[in-house]
C-alpha cells in the first residue's frame, strides 16, 4: 500500500465532519505508542510549555535513576535509550528553546552520572556530540536567549 502526500491527506481531512475526525484520531491513537503520546501533548501538554519541560526534565531524571551501572557498555544501553526519549520529546514540542532546554538537561545528568564518562571513549564522544549540537541550537535562538543559555553551556564544557 502506497502512502498518499500530505497535500491529498490535507484535502480529504477538508471533506471529513469533525466527528469522522475525531474517529481518525482515535483510531490512530491505537496503533502506535508515539502517535498517542503525541495525541496526548497536543490536547493537553502543548498549552503550558513550562510545565511540559518539568515533566521530561522530571522523566529524564528518573531514566538516569534507574541506568544499569555495572559495566559501561550497560551505561551506554541505558544513555543511547534516554536520548532516544528524550528526542521524542522534543520532536513533539518543536519547540526551539525547549530542545535546547531539554539537551542541556540531558548533558548535565550525563555529566555527573557516575562512574565518570570521562573514563569511556563512546561516552565522552556521545557527549561532545550533544554539546554540539546545544551549540547549533542555541546559534538559532534569539540574541536574549543566547546570552540566558551561554553560563549554562560554559559550565557544561568548563
Amino acid at each position: 500500500m502506497k502512502a498518499v502526500t500530505v497535500k491529498e491527506l490535507n484535502q480529504e481531512l477538508i471533506n471529513r465532519t469533525p466527528k469522522e475526525l475525531r474517529d481518525l484520531c482515535l483510531r490512530l491513537s491505537r496503533f502506535k505508542k508515539e502517535n498517542k503520546e503525541l495525541l496526548t501533548y497536543l490536547l493537553f501538554e502543548a498549552s503550558d510549555e513550562i510545565m511540559y519541560v518539568e515533566s521530561v526534565k522530571e522523566e529524564i531524571d528518573r531514566q538516569f535513576k534507574e541506568v544499569n551501572r555495572k559495566s559501561y557498555y550497560f551505561i551506554k544501553k541505558g544513555v543511547r535509550r534516554i536520548l532516544l526519549n528524550t528526542r521524542k520529546y522534543i520532536r513533539y514540542s518543536q519547540n526551539k528553546k525547549t530542545e535546547v532546554d531539554l539537551h542541556i538537561h540531558y548533558c548535565t545528568r550525563l555529566r555527573n552520572l557516575t562512574p565518570s564518562i570521562n573514563k569511556n571513549t563512546a561516552l565522552r564522544n556521545l557527549y561532545a556530540r550533544q554539546i554540539e549540537t546545544i551549540r547549533e541550537k542555541l546559534s538559532s535562538l534569539h540574541e536574549d536567549l543566547q546570552y540566558d543559555y551561554a553560563p549554562l553551556l560554559k559550565a557544561l564544557t568548563g
